[in-house]
């Protein structure tokens, strides 16, 4: 199944879709009142979720600086002040953990009793180096980087995107790599296709894979994308909507009615369906057809009508 390349290519579609509905609404308003009115328009529709994972890199980055300042300065009298729940080093998922550079961990405050062990052979669950990879980005010319990984969160099994921020500290005459990471989830809107729920809208299966209107999340968005999943010989009702709706193939093929004039469906195509016109799809095809469904603005009850 080739979906994550279409999804990479419907989200190129999405900036290109909304870029060019961008650059129109920064003409219109540029004639009205200049290029800095526009500026401050744009500010404040930037989606907070993004804001948020910005100041969390900032802020570890600062934190594991800070660290690293009062290593070279105490040197291992430092140590303990990093293993205090609730101080300023460790809250939460958030805590500074230290290496040597030969891999033997010497402070880890989730789990004082995994310290001393060596950790250079670490690897993520899809078998990314990782112990290699924080003793190589501290012994860098730089000092410091970035390593992206999967790792569960504390009492958790299933692994999470977790970014860690690494920079080299000496003391004594002593070599250590100090770090501390966050969660990727836990400042942006994700979500799994397997975690939607179904519900029939219709009469096929539908899920609301991202709507605006329904997330504790703000996104910053107008538009939102349903996920359909239909198998072969299965229809959805006419129906019209009073805005326009595109549809874009991930798997699968069919029929798209527009105003009962037939279009075909295959996976990689895109269509736009206006506003206001009746339109069903038809899984005309031997395997189920997947689609996603885009709706701007996001769809809403009152601007859809079932044609039974």
């Amino acid at each position: 199944m080739k979906i994550s390349k279409f999804c990479i290519q419907l989200v190129f579609m999405l900036f290109l879709i909304l870029g060019i509905s961008g650059c129109a609404q920064e003409e219109e308003q540029a004639q009205k009142g200049g290029t800095e009115e526009v500026f401050l328009v744009e500010n404040e529709s930037e989606p907070q979720s993004q804001v948020g994972l910005s100041a969390q890199k900032d802020s570890v980055a600062l934190k594991v600086s800070e660290a690293v300042d009062l290593v070279e300065e105490e040197g291992t009298e430092a140590f303990p002040e990093f293993r205090e729940e609730g101080g300023k080093w460790f809250r939460g998922y958030s805590y500074i953990f230290i290496w040597d550079t030969n891999g033997t961990r010497v402070v880890y405050p989730p789990d004082p009793s995994g310290e001393g062990e060596d950790v250079s052979g670490l690897t993520d669950i899809n078998g990314k180096p990782i112990g290699k990879l924080f003793i190589e980005t501290a012994l860098s010319e730089s000092g410091e980087g970035w390593v992206s990984y999967e790792w569960p969160k504390p009492g958790e099994t299933e692994p999470s995107t977790k970014y860690s921020f690494i920079k080299r500290a000496e003391f004594g005459g002593e070599t250590y790599l100090v770090g501390d990471g966050f969660y990727v989830e836990d400042y942006l809107f994700t979500r799994n296709i397997g975690d939607c729920e179904s519900i029939n809208a219709t009469g096929v299966s539908l899920c609301e894979f991202m709507h605006p209107g329904r997330t504790d999340t703000e996104l910053g968005v107008d538009y939102s994308i349903a996920y359909v999943l239909m198998e072969p010989g299965e229809k959805n009702l006419p129906h019209r909507l009073s805005n326009p709706e595109v549809h874009y193939v991930l798997e699968g093929s069919g029929t798209i009615y527009i105003d009962d004039v037939p279009v075909s469906l295959h996976e990689g195509k895109l269509v736009h369906v206006p506003a206001n016109e009746i339109q069903y799809v038809e899984n005309t095809g031997n395997s189920s057809l997947r689609l996603l469904l885009i709706d701007q603005p996001a769809w809403a009850e009152e601007n859809e009508e079932v044609l039974e």
